[in-house]
């Protein structure tokens, strides 16, 4: 790997700074040994797509929300280390940092390792949305790493839509359906429903639907619906999810960050076939870190 680029988390706290110092120093370090290294710095709220491409390596530095916020420029072909600038570990007011399996006093053996290739690579799922417009165009959002919500724009106001999955179809009100990726259940899913809920949502999961299969739920949906619909309610599956809306303004976000709006009538398709992404760890994979 020769061509590297780091991601920084920048809001002028000082612990930032002296994480993106002492990283730099070592890539610095790296590239004497290697014969050199282009190596190229930006800020999150600077950075663009085009910068990731033809990336060897991109390297993330701050915590799971500065992650999720500039994975989505990742493609599948692109490997991705997370690195904790400012671990909980270290201070209560830190990052828990889920998806950063390096921080800055391991950075120096970890990025050897994904520089040589030795790193565990991890081939996560994400999921997408596309959205069809009543006028004929179409619209696939960016990848989501965790979680994606389908809602009204005016949460005061009910979601309603026309739901499909397979031969299955509705029609059904709630605060919204959200779809959560098996890693990122922690993010909102498990926040969403009931420790019970979310254990019966669980018992369905094998080891191998993990790469393939997701999570849905209706928020807050009628209780009589539940059980009448219980496919529509809560569901651990791999077909496509397929929604036709009745609101006059819905929104679809992905990792509750760019919101992508649609008005009455728009279908909307959730999958998980969007860009997979490679992420690097170092000392157990992801499927470990979550059962541990």
């Amino acid at each position: 790997m020769s061509d590297v680029l780091v991601v920084y988390k920048k809001n002028f706290e000082a612990v930032h700074d002296a994480s993106l110092d002492i990283i730099t120093a070592e890539l610095q370090r790296c590239s004497d040994e290697m014969g050199g290294l282009r190596i190229d710095i930006r800020a999150r709220e600077r950075v663009r797509r085009a910068d990731f491409i033809g990336r060897d390596l991109v390297i993330v530095l701050g915590g799971d929300g500065t992650l999720t916020s500039i994975s989505h420029n990742i493609d599948a072909a692109t490997p991705v280390m997370g690195v904790n600038s400012h671990p909980r570990d270290d201070d209560p007011e830190g990052s828990f940092g889920f998806y950063m399996d390096s921080n800055v006093g391991t950075f120096a053996d970890d990025v050897r390792q994904a520089l040589t290739g030795k790193a565990i690579v991890n081939d996560l799922p994400r999921l997408q949305a596309i959205i069809d417009s009543t006028s004929g165009n179409r619209f696939t959002t960016d990848p989501a790493m965790n979680d994606l919500l389908i809602a009204n724009t005016h949460q005061y106001a009910p979601s309603k839509y026309h739901l499909r999955r397979g031969d299955m179809k509705c029609e059904q009100q709630s605060s919204g359906l959200l779809f959560s990726t098996w890693l990122g259940q922690g993010a909102w899913l498990n926040h969403t429903i009931s420790v019970d809920e979310h254990k019966k949502l669980r018992s369905k999961v094998d080891q191998e639907q993990k790469k393939t299969h997701y999570f849905v739920v209706a928020r807050d949906v009628p209780h009589d619906q539940r059980t009448a619909m219980p496919w529509a309610w809560m569901d651990w599956t791999d077909a496509a999810t397929t929604i036709t809306s009745d609101m006059h303004r819905g929104y679809v976000v992905p990792d509750g960050w760019d919101e992508v709006h649609f008005n009455r009538g728009a279908t909307i398709t959730v999958n998980t076939e969007a860009p997979r992404l490679r992420l690097l760890t170092f000392r157990q994979t992801m499927a470990e870190k979550i059962t541990s």
